[in-house]
């Protein structure tokens, strides 16, 4: 939550894919395709965060894509990423 404000986020079910096209602030991914892209719908031109709960298991994602960094995401925990428009790339926050 922003501090200060209420934040009230959209959500949606998607199946992985080798492409994501979120529509949401936070998707439950299932299946276990890699993610090499996730298609910001706000359009290249802005910044943006999405979070990402894979749900059948851990999803990785690669840097074939829009993804700066490649990482696995844990099963049932959030991965949150942030959107720069100046490198049109996601990144995640530090996982160990």
């Amino acid at each position: 939550m922003i501090p200060g404000s209420t934040t009230k986020l959209t959500e949606a079910t998607l199946e992985s894919a080798d492409i994501m096209y979120p529509k949401t602030d936070l998707i439950f991914v299932t299946g276990s395709t890699s993610i090499s892209s996730f298609i910001p719908s706000f359009g290249a031109g802005f910044s943006g965060i999405l979070f990402v709960v894979p749900t059948d298991g851990n999803v990785a994602t690669t840097t074939t894509g829009n993804v700066g960094v490649a990482v696995t995401m844990l099963q049932d925990k959030v991965t949150t990423l942030v959107y720069s428009k100046k490198n049109t790339k996601w990144y995640t926050h530090a996982l160990s």
